[in-house]
């Protein structure tokens, strides 16, 4: 992703705007309702859960594409993927490492202990096959992508060096294709020796683990394809396919309110299908995403946000939401007090975001293109 806005591609930013607004919105219910349940609270949340998936049906999409073209382009030495790697890892660890020993200064400050394997989370393996320590709980997320963009590109180099003849479309497909039907095999795993309780235990042991999640990036790279390939279909079938994801998220969650489905009494559906569908119901967005004009009042706000969503995601929750909690007994706390501290939460999330972005991370991305140019 280049840093310059002429670069950028409006919709997307949309996109990344759309999704960490989900993800904040869901916080801020635990800020003013503190303790509290209802099906419209219940549905705030799962909004936050619907905000991740967007980030990782995009970042499929942006990385699958940028891979397709690397092979199209016969860029399949160790080398370029190499390159592609580097691009990545300047993206995405040093913000990640920053808020990382953020958190553990903070959990040293106030005397609390850190996980035992606390190195794991230097490689991001500790959600790898198991759930995800109650410790930087967004760092779950960001295990997901990284191991994403090591598998498939590894495939892709070992397939591509052993037959250079392969069609570079064709290939990128069937190699998606046959990597999620692989992960789901995995899924049966889970599904056979595993047994829960409630949503929240199943979102630790399945949804917020690596090898149970690596698939909802590989949509992404299903989109890419099929936007790469076929275009002009795309394009001229946009409000279809806005009918359709609409549709299918609307009638998938419908459907698990009318008969009550949820992950202790119905399994199967929330390891083989409740994600599968809620990420082809995303993607089915894009084509209109993709094509929205840029020619609006809100085009420097949703920039703004979309250039610290990144940051925003890594801080909003562990740093700031749960340094509140700390301190404020939100239970007790008056009702104006409580809309007080909300605002105070949106300011601060802004403010330290922005502070990342422009000082910390701007500047490493500029780096990173002047030495590892696309």
């Amino acid at each position: 992703m280049q840093n310059k806005s002429v670069s950028r591609i409006f919709g997307l930013d949309c996109v990344r705007a759309l999704a960490i607004t989900l993800v904040i919105l869901s916080h801020c219910s635990f800020l003013l309702f503190p303790g509290e349940t209802s099906l419209f609270l219940d549905s705030v949340r799962l909004m936050g859960a619907i905000g991740v998936d967007l980030f990782f049906v995009l970042s499929g999409y942006l990385i699958g594409g940028i891979l397709l073209k690397q092979l199209i382009d016969k860029k399949t030495s160790w080398s370029f993927f190499l390159n592609f790697w580097k691009r990545r890892w300047f993206r995405t660890l040093p913000n990640y490492f920053l808020i990382l020993i953020l958190n553990i200064l903070l959990f040293l400050i106030i005397g609390h202990s850190l996980p035992k394997d606390i190195f794991l989370y230097y490689l991001f393996f500790q959600n790898f096959a198991r759930k995800h320590p109650n410790f930087f709980t967004e760092a779950w997320s960001l295990s997901v992508e990284e191991y994403a963009y090591l598998l498939l590109p590894i495939i892709f180099y070992i397939g591509m060096t052993i037959n250079k003849k392969w069609k570079a479309p064709k290939f990128f497909l069937w190699v998606t294709i046959s990597t999620i039907v692989a992960l789901a095999l995995i899924k049966l795993e889970y599904f056979f020796n595993n047994e829960v309780s409630s949503y929240k235990d199943w979102s630790t042991s399945f949804r917020k683990v690596v090898i149970y999640r690596l698939d909802s990036i590989y949509y992404g790279f299903l989109a890419a394809y099929c936007v790469k390939l076929y275009p002009e279909f795309i394009s001229r079938n946009k409000k279809g396919f806005l009918v359709f994801g609409l549709c299918l998220f609307a009638v998938l969650h419908i459907f698990i309110y009318m008969f009550n489905l949820l992950p202790q009494n119905n399994m199967f559906f929330y390891t083989f299908f409740y994600l599968q569908l809620l990420c082809i119901s995303l993607i089915a967005l894009f084509p209109n995403f993709i094509e929205l004009k840029s020619q609006t009042p809100f085009k420097s706000i949703v920039l703004f946000v979309s250039t610290r969503s990144y940051a925003m995601y890594l801080v909003n929750y562990s740093l700031i939401l749960l340094s509140l909690q700390r301190v404020f007994d939100l239970e007790e706390t008056s009702v104006l007090s409580k809309v007080g501290l909300l605002f105070f939460f949106l300011g601060i999330c802004i403010i330290i975001s922005n502070l990342i972005y422009v000082y910390f991370e701007k500047p490493i991305l500029k780096y990173r293109d002047t030495k590892f140019p696309r």
